[in-house]
């Protein structure tokens, strides 16, 4: 199934690393334009430097999106760069851990405020953009930590569900002026924040024990449903969240 994006525009926040920079590389391939989006100048040039090698624009910008402001800088930042935007993945995340009883307002505050809040207003500043013009494509990166509790996820598990939520709402709000919304919601994935996460063999194993595929997944797990997402083969998906867990919600 050949996926051709060419004369696309995409922006995609956390694009330096993990699922963001293998998101960006696949839709690029697929002809798109790239802008990313990431808190990291350093790993926003390593991806445009492989993003312009395949022969399609590039821009960037070093900033976290954590509420309206940031977003609407961001926004801005790509419209000038690229032009219209298309299609929007909201891939910027942070994770901490800690127990219940442990969590604290400003961990709390950070986790909301990148995972949910950012990603809200980031989906709204290109949004509006995208119902202007009668179309768009929005993908929110949850987690399966917004479709199960896991243990010392409480702050994690709250962010990734609301997102999931909003992801509803904005299908519901923006599908019948041609913007569809939908979410993906992978298990562990072997990035830089994964494995520093579940990097312990010991506590690895039980979530392991639970994935019927025997594996934690990788970066292009994600991407190449992504990619999918954000093709002409999915414009009759609307509000959906696909789990990329190697059967973790099978269970």
């Amino acid at each position: 199934m050949a996926i051709n994006l060419r004369g696309r525009n995409a922006l995609v926040t956390g694009a330096g690393k993990g699922i963001g920079r293998a998101t960006a590389l696949a839709l690029a391939r697929a002809g798109a334009g790239i802008f990313g989006v990431s808190r990291t100048a350093a790993d926003l040039e390593e991806v445009g430097a492989e993003v312009r090698a395949l022969g399609v624009q590039w821009g960037a910008l070093a900033i976290e999106v954590v509420g309206a402001v940031s977003a609407g800088r961001a926004a801005s930042a790509a419209i000038a760069a690229l032009g219209d935007i298309d299609i929007l993945v909201n891939n910027a995340g942070v994770a901490r851990n800690a127990r219940a009883e442990e969590v604290t307002e400003d961990l709390w505050d950070e986790i909301q405020n990148t995972n949910a809040r950012g990603a809200f207003f980031m989906a709204q500043a290109i949004g509006r953009r995208m119902l202007a013009r009668g179309r768009g494509r929005i993908i929110n990166v949850t987690s399966q930590a917004a479709l199960n509790g896991l243990e010392a996820h409480a702050a994690y598990c709250a962010s990734k569900a609301a997102l999931t939520l909003v992801t509803k709402v904005l299908a519901i709000e923006w599908g019948p002026r041609g913007v569809t919304c939908n979410a993906v919601a992978p298990t562990v994935m072997l990035t830089p924040m994964g494995t520093r996460v579940w990097g312990d063999p010991v506590k690895a194993a039980p979530m392991l024990a639970r994935i019927p595929l025997g594996r934690f997944g990788v970066p292009d797990d994600v991407a190449s449903m992504i990619l999918f997402l954000a093709s002409d083969h999915a414009s009759f998906i609307n509000g959906e969240t696909i789990s990329v867990d190697g059967g973790f919600n099978a269970q």
